[in-house]
C-alpha cells in the first residue's frame, strides 16, 4: 500500500513539474505554433484546470478506493504465500524425517537379519557337529563290533585250523610211522607252529 501510495505521489509531483515546465515554455512554444500551451486563451487554461481536477479525483479514488483492495489483495496472497511457505517447510522436515526413520529401520532390519541368519548358522552348525559327532559314535561302535566278531571269526577259525592241524599231523604221523603218535604231543607242536606262525 505504502509503495503504491508513493508511486502515485511521484506520479503527481512529476506530472506537476511537468506542467509547470510547460507554462515556462509556452510562449515559445506558441510562438513557433503550437497553440494548445497558449495559456493566455481562458480555452486552454480551462482544460488545464479541468486535467488537474479530474487527475486530482482520479487520485483519491485510486487511493481511497482502489489502492486498499489491491494492497489487501497483495497482503493476503502475501499471507497465503508465507503460509504455503511454512507447510511446505513442515512438510520436507516431516519428509527428511521420514526418510532418516526409513534409512534406521532399513539398517536395523538388515542388521537383525544378519544375526537371525548368523544365528541360523551357528545351530545349523551345531546341529551338523551334533550329527557327525553321533554318526561317528555309531560308526565307532560298528566297527568295534565288526572287529570283535572278525576277531571271534578268526580266532574260532584259528581253533578249526589247528583241529585240522592236529587230526592232520597225527594222521601223518600214524601213516609215515605206522604208529599212533602221542595225541599231547602232537597238539603241543601244533600250538607251538601256531604260536611261530602267530608272531
Amino acid at each position: 500500500m505504502r509503495m503504491m501510495t508513493k508511486t502515485v505521489r511521484a506520479g503527481l509531483l512529476m506530472s506537476a513539474c511537468g506542467v509547470s515546465l510547460l507554462a515556462a515554455t509556452a510562449p515559445g512554444a506558441y510562438a513557433t505554433g503550437m497553440p494548445q500551451l497558449d495559456f493566455a486563451n481562458p480555452l486552454v487554461t480551462g482544460q488545464v484546470m479541468w486535467g488537474a481536477v479530474i487527475f486530482l479525483v482520479f487520485y483519491l479514488v485510486l487511493s481511497r478506493a482502489m489502492l486498499p483492495r489491491v494492497s489487501r489483495v497483495l497482503e493476503d496472497r502475501a499471507h497465503r504465500i508465507s503460509g504455503d511457505l511454512e507447510v511446505a517447510r513442515a512438510a520436507k522436515h516431516d519428509a527428511d524425517r521420514a526418510v532418516a526413520e526409513l534409512q534406521q529401520a532399513r539398517k536395523d532390519a538388515m542388521a537383525e537379519a544378519q544375526a537371525n541368519l548368523q544365528a541360523a548358522l551357528d545351530e545349523e552348525r551345531q546341529a551338523a557337529e551334533k550329527q557327525m559327532h553321533d554318526i561317528n559314535a555309531r560308526l565307532d561302535m560298528e566297527i568295534a563290533d565288526a572287529e570283535a566278531r572278525v576277531a571271534a571269526e578268526k580266532a574260532r577259525a584259528l581253533g578249526a585250523l589247528r583241529e585240522i592241524a592236529h587230526d592232520t599231523t597225527q594222521a601223518l604221523v600214524q601213516r609215515l610211522t605206522g604208529l599212533a603218535p602221542d595225541a599231547q604231543l602232537v597238539a603241543q607242536k601244533v600250538e607251538g607252529a601256531s604260536a611261530r606262525r602267530a608272531v
